[in-house]
């Protein structure tokens, strides 16, 4: 398949800059994954499209706060973006400008809370580079100091940190937020285990590759980045039984998603593990353990949306896009949701 088979114009009016105010209050488009029908509702009535039995999976990764504004001695300005922790205080981080972040250079962050030494630059123009703080460990420091790595299409500056968290984020580690479930509210979860839905949750650290392009024009020949994941024998034992009773597991995120689909075995049933996953989903793919997908709406030509595109049918997907684009729902990172099922 080619890149252009899933693109469509999106007016930059619809790219959300800001989280709507209430979060379960953001429209919610539902696609039937059968018959292609659209309906309009808002995010408190997914319990309409859940019932007793099934499983509702999602991502507990927490965003690290890892954008720095640091110096050089000489005065010039640096932006660190931490990637990966690669232990005893060593990152590997991404610096722009490049040029101003060499081998051997050191770096003062948040007034001196805050310093770094450049160790290595890697092929990739990645950088190595090690941490001196005074602090009980590196987090204290970055919530004191660190920005929200927003993507690049929110030019906003964002008010609240924890807006850009959903509100069961719990393990430090992503450089992005699952933003398919910065829709949920601790009530709204509550209704929905009081409907006799149980939750799970996994972990997958998203990486900053989530937002790099495909660039080849065969899809087949793109190379996904590989991201870190969990699942717990908790996590695994509720599945496996909502499985074994009949019931749907509905992901929420592609994030939740690429977890469950790496993480199980051919008939969709899983163990503990910790893993590292590079899958990229694209039509043609059999989905093993997912009966459902809640997400957002995605970047064209994206592995997102070719994910998205996978589960309910390109041209199902194309037409709910244009459908939300004339009815003007918002899009991306703190726009508007979908549930397929």
């Amino acid at each position: 398949m080619k890149k252009s088979d899933f693109y469509f114009d999106l007016p930059k009016n619809l790219i959300a800059q800001e989280p709507i105010e209430n979060r379960d209050c953001s429209r919610l488009l539902h696609l039937d994954r059968q018959t292609g029908k659209l309906n309009h509702r808002h995010f408190y009535d997914i319990t309409d499209y859940l019932q007793k039995g099934d499983c509702l999976v999602l991502n507990n990764t927490r965003v690290l706060p890892a954008r720095l504004y640091g110096i050089k001695p000489t005065g010039a300005k640096v932006e660190f973006l931490m990637l990966n922790n690669l232990g005893n205080d060593k990152w590997e981080v991404i610096t722009g400008p490049g040029r101003k972040a060499r081998e051997g250079d050191t770096f003062v962050f948040g007034d001196g809370l805050l310093s770094a030494e450049v160790l290595e630059v890697l092929e990739n123009g990645n950088r190595i580079a090690k941490f001196s703080y005074d602090a009980s460990n590196i987090y204290e420091v970055l919530d004191k100091i660190g920005e929200m790595p927003l993507p690049h299409y929110i030019t906003h500056e964002l008010e609240d940190k924890e807006r850009y968290q959903t509100v069961y984020s719990k393990e430090l580690g992503s450089a992005a937020a699952p933003t398919a479930g910065l829709h949920f509210t601790p009530e709204l979860l509550k209704k929905i285990e009081e409907m006799g839905v149980t939750v799970a949750y996994v972990t997958l650290h998203v990486g900053i590759g989530t937002f790099r392009p495909v660039k080849a024009d065969n899809i087949e020949e793109h190379e996904m980045h590989s991201e870190h994941y969990w699942v717990s024998a908790e996590t695994a034992e509720k599945i496996n039984k909502t499985k074994k009773n009949g019931g749907r597991v509905v992901a929420v995120g592609t994030t939740s998603c690429r977890t469950l689909e790496s993480a199980s075995d051919e008939n969709g049933m899983l163990t503990q593990c910790s893993n590292s996953t590079n899958i990229f989903i694209y039509p043609g793919y059999r989905f093993k353990c997912i009966d459902g997908l809640i997400t957002n709406f995605h970047l064209p030509e994206s592995t997102l949306i070719m994910l998205v595109s996978a589960f309910a049918g390109r041209e199902n997907v194309l037409n709910a896009y244009n459908t939300a684009i004339e009815e003007k729902y918002r899009f991306f990172s703190f726009g508007d949701s979908m549930v397929i099922i």
